[in-house]
């Protein structure tokens, strides 16, 4: 139960990427543009998004009030965590990757996720899109995607 409850706090958290970016660009002259690449394709792909997991990871791991749903994982449970949200950012960033796992409701119910909790997680978030030098777009796409599945994650 622990590790089931630890998986679906990491997705949590990440989920901070699930973002499509469908839009094409406005038709002009009777020409159509060539379609928008999707969020995916603009952060850099599979290396990209890998290397956002796995600092993003590393700095909840690290944050003593996200010890509860960590503490206790053997390497492999926590790769399997890690591997999780990769294909969570990949599917919603528009990527080569179908996400199906629950939902973000079922995956957070009896957890006790705090906004205080959510709020933590969102700045290790931030401070990862930073690091790695998110452009301003990109990351907005993210945060807002993020903080549309806060109803479903928050409890407290």
């Amino acid at each position: 139960m622990k590790k089931i409850k630890t998986i679906a706090f990491a997705l949590f958290l990440l989920a901070a990427a699930s973002v499509t970016a469908a839009a094409q660009t406005p038709m002009t002259n009777s020409t159509q543009a060539a379609p928008e690449k999707s969020l995916y394709q603009r952060v850099g792909g599979y290396d990209a998004i890998a290397a956002v997991v796995d600092d993003f990871v590393a700095r909840l791991v690290g944050d003593k009030q996200f010890v509860r749903f960590f503490d206790g994982h053997s390497t492999d449970s926590l790769k399997r965590i890690r591997q999780h949200i990769v294909d969570q950012f990949f599917a919603g960033a528009g990527g080569p990757c179908i996400y199906t796992d629950r939902d973000m409701k079922t995956s957070h119910q009896g957890l006790g996720i705090t906004v205080a909790q959510w709020d933590a997680a969102a700045k290790h978030l931030i401070a990862t899109f930073d690091k790695f030098k998110v452009p301003a777009k990109e990351k907005d796409e993210l945060v807002a995607f993020v903080t549309s599945l806060k109803k479903d994650i928050v409890e407290k």
